[in-house]
């Protein structure tokens, strides 16, 4: 049974996407937030899975589709976060964040015939993907998060531990107002693209 993981914050101003203020008001940054989360959900509903899985700080809203499952963020830093997803389920799993609006549902039909691992990296120097064959939480703790080399210390966790590694296409995370222009471009018709041109006319005036 395969399952799909996205880890996700609540959209709310002043908790998500705080590096987008300036230029946007962090009411706009949480519409921008939303608007990514929703995108992500979106795919997510529409590739193959057996199950999917929201792991959630905060509160479901409107822009959860239908067919998550929904489950809170345990405490301690994002390691601990991440392997506690990893720890809730049995059989392969593919884990994807919030910040990436631009994923298709072809990026994230893996199969694990010829791997045990698949690895997203992000061009920020994280990780946008994570995917297991057989899920160890112990594969996740104590990496640093959230630093220029948290995807090349994980990718070399994977590898350490003796698993072949296949890597996904590098994607670009939304953290900046640079960030957020580039990924739009690369999906026009989504939520998020809609968003941002509202938000970028709205601080033009």
């Amino acid at each position: 049974m395969n399952t799909l993981i996205v880890i996700a914050k609540e959209p709310r101003p002043g908790r998500v996407k705080t590096r987008l203020t300036p230029p946007f008001t962090p009411a706009q940054a949480a519409a921008l937030a939303e608007a990514a989360l929703a995108d992500t959900l979106r795919t997510v509903a529409a590739a193959p899975a057996a199950r999917r899985v929201l792991v959630l700080d905060g509160e479901p809203g409107p822009w959860l589709p239908p067919g998550f499952e929904v489950v809170p963020q345990c405490a301690g830093g994002l390691d601990e976060r991440l392997a506690a997803a990893f720890a809730g389920c049995r059989g392969p799993a593919l884990l994807i964040g919030m910040d990436t609006p631009q994923v298709t549902p072809a990026l994230l039909d893996v199969r694990y015939d010829t791997c045990d691992a698949w690895f997203g990296p992000a061009l920020d120097g994280g990780f946008w993907a994570l995917g297991l064959a057989e899920p160890d939480p112990g594969l996740l703790r104590g990496i640093p998060m959230s630093t220029p080399r948290t995807g090349a210390l994980q990718r070399a966790r994977l590898v350490a531990a003796g698993l072949r590694v296949r890597d996904l296409p590098a994607l670009r995370d939304v953290d900046l107002a640079d960030d957020a222009h580039a990924v739009a471009e690369l999906a026009p018709h989504g939520a998020f693209a809609a968003c941002l041109a509202h938000c970028s006319q709205a601080v033009r005036r």
